[in-house]
């Protein structure tokens, strides 16, 4: 059964939200409906145009009969995953994590909170 407009915007579709360094104001893209993005000179004009190119994409996409592709949910990501590293690395991150008295993995996921952010 197809969904209506309505029931698309009722899902949690992540809006990201950048800075426009060439021309000023902001940029709001959703990572899961490519291509819908909008811009505004303000955060709050750039969600609400954001808001109106997400209600916009969604309703041409239903019209042309297209697939409209689903959130991306957190519960489809289990936290863990598996990584091979060189020895010495391994060597420099347990002695790293024991300074800083945390388990490698807390020292790990703080570094790779670090890169992220």
């Amino acid at each position: 059964m197809a969904k209506t407009v309505e029931e698309y915007l009722s899902l949690p579709y992540r809006m990201e939200l950048t800075p426009d360094p060439d021309e000023g104001g902001y940029v709001v893209s959703y990572p899961d409906l490519p291509g819908c993005l909008s811009t505004g000179e303000t955060v709050d004009e750039a969600i609400e145009s954001g808001r109106a190119a997400e209600k916009e994409w969604i309703s041409a996409a239903l019209d042309l009969g297209q697939e409209i592709p689903l959130p991306d949910e957190l519960n489809n990501y289990s936290g863990q995953f598996k990584l091979r590293i060189p020895r010495s690395l391994h060597r420099a991150l347990a002695l790293a994590s024991r300074r800083e008295g945390v388990s490698m993995n807390q020292y790990c996921v703080y570094l790779l909170s670090q890169g992220c952010a």
